[in-house]
């Protein structure tokens, strides 16, 4: 899912309930680039202007599901 996190606040957000309530590896991916989603230096290293891919790594389909729907607030489309 690509996703734009537009304020400080949003990368808070992000990074502190993905790292309380979220098993499973996060990929952050702009470009090249590809980093850990639980790393708030890490996603601070990126270009926050443009959008970013995020996906997770987990065997728990409820998890899943669950972090999906709370990055959906950021979802950004492909005309963004």
């Amino acid at each position: 899912m690509r996703i734009k996190l537009n304020t400080i606040n949003d990368v808070n957000s992000f990074v502190n309930t993905s790292t309380k309530y979220y098993e499973g590896d996060i990929d952050v991916k702009q470009g090249r680039q590809i980093i850990d989603g639980k790393s708030i230096l890490g996603i601070f290293s990126l270009n926050l202007t443009q959008p970013i891919e995020i996906s997770i790594n987990t065997d728990n389909v409820n998890t899943e599901r669950d972090f999906y729907n709370f990055i959906k607030k950021w979802e950004v489309n492909d005309e963004d």
